[in-house]
């Protein structure tokens, strides 16, 4: 039996650490290459990408393998088609520039970026574009398990936990980013961790924050970057309240002026905790960033969460977990396990049935039912992937609840 009295944490980082650097510049070469595809005529559906980031002092390395229109190629002096390296700099150096990168050691105009990105192996290509169980559809782009999570914690059907992990630092880039009052002498380099107090299962208040953040003042101490942030940390958990007693840990070690890949080296995919559900669902294990959704790891844990998002805003359980598995080359999911936690009207089973009835989860029918061969992934390299609010140009399509009534539907059959 699950307890009911516990405390949880959660953290979160901003779009300045040094790991989201490098997911957010991955992402941005997975948008070049979906809006490039659109723009010359490329059908998106043949779009392969597979980009890692390295970020550290005035250093940035992208590699991987991609397949891209023509217009992102080039031909080299032995006559051979080669990936145009200058469309994916460009990319690069404006994601540091948007993220606030103007430091001497990490700056969006000096720093050298080398691109190693090559084309994509045939041997795994075969077995993407013709699926062995289904001839003619997609196979999925490696093998692995995904789970998706949502519960009625907060309005977005999310942890509290993470939720108000990532609303702290939203908030907090964007008067960083306005320059409002003393908050624009805030570096984009920060951490927030948020520890809930829960009584009878349900989030009851906050007994201990913790917020490390740059700043650009280099006489700053900690007592002054409290007064600073706390107005902005205390609208961020308007809603749960703050326990009288509640530790405050506002930069404990003291001064942070050298942030971001200038203080520590970044890479690609190193905080999938971050992006999912802070600690408080399982992880298959696979990052999301740098990836087209071809690659399970990214389009079977949206749709993982979408279905379990539907599944609790449809009133059939207060929590809901799902965990889907792939082959490589197989287009169909091994298996479909779905957990309501004891909170299920009605049995985990039928919504196992039910989620298989009411969505092809192919990455050819996730990718269909989700609308997702778009440029719409550097937004959600920072701040989670899910939990966030849908954009006119289809971001965030699998925060959806728009399955609720075929849900309904489904279990009563």
């Amino acid at each position: 039996m699950s307890r009911n009295n516990y405390f949880f944490t959660s953290e979160s980082v901003s779009e300045g650490h040094p790991d989201k650097v490098c997911d957010r510049i991955s992402d941005e070469i997975v948008d070049l290459i979906y809006r490039e595809a659109r723009k010359t005529g490329v059908d998106p559906w043949n779009v392969r990408i597979a980009a890692e980031t390295l970020a550290t002092t005035n250093r940035v390395v992208i590699a991987g393998e991609v397949r891209v229109p023509p217009s992102l190629m080039k031909t080299d002096k032995n006559g051979c088609e080669v990936i145009n390296p200058s469309r994916f700099r460009s990319a690069a150096r404006r994601a540091i520039r948007d993220i606030g990168y103007e430091q001497d050691g990490f700056h969006w105009k000096t720093a050298k970026i080398d691109v190693l990105l090559h084309s994509q192996s045939a041997d795994i290509a075969q077995g993407v574009d013709s699926a062995s169980d289904m001839q003619g559809h997609e196979g999925a782009g490696d093998q692995g398990i995904m789970f998706g999570y949502a519960c009625n914690e907060t309005p977005d059907l999310m942890p509290a936990p993470i939720y108000y992990s990532h609303k702290i630092l939203r908030l907090l880039a964007d008067a960083r980013k306005s320059g409002e009052g003393d908050a624009g002498q805030l570096g984009p380099d920060a951490k927030s961790q948020v520890t809930v107090r829960y009584e009878d299962g349900k989030p009851a208040e906050v007994t201990q924050i913790v917020l490390s953040t740059q700043h650009l003042a280099p006489d700053w101490d900690s007592k002054k970057v409290r007064a600073v942030v706390e107005p902005f940390i205390r609208e961020a958990l308007e809603g749960l309240p703050i326990a009288d007693d509640c530790n405050w840990y506002i930069n404990p070690t003291g001064k942070f002026v050298i942030g971001g890949p200038d203080g520590d080296a970044g890479l690609t995919g190193r905080k999938i905790i971050v992006d999912t559900y802070g600690g408080a669902a399982p992880h298959g294990g696979g990052a999301f960033s740098g990836k087209d959704t071809t690659k399970v790891d990214r389009s079977a844990a949206y749709a993982a969460r979408y279905l379990a998002k539907n599944v609790v805003a449809a009133k059939l359980a207060e929590r809901c977990t799902i965990q889907l598995s792939y082959a490589i080359g197989v287009s169909q999911p091994l298996s479909v396990y779905v957990d309501l936690h004891g909170t299920g009207k009605v049995s985990d089973e039928k919504v196992e049935q039910a989620i298989r009835a009411v969505m092809d989860l192919s990455p050819s029918g996730i990718r269909k039912h989700l609308d997702l061969n778009r440029p719409i992934y550097a937004k959600t390299a920072a701040y989670g992937h899910f939990g966030r609010k849908g954009g006119r140009d289809g971001s965030f399509s699998w925060e959806k609840t728009d399955l609720v009534k075929a849900l309904k539907e489904a279990v009563r059959d």
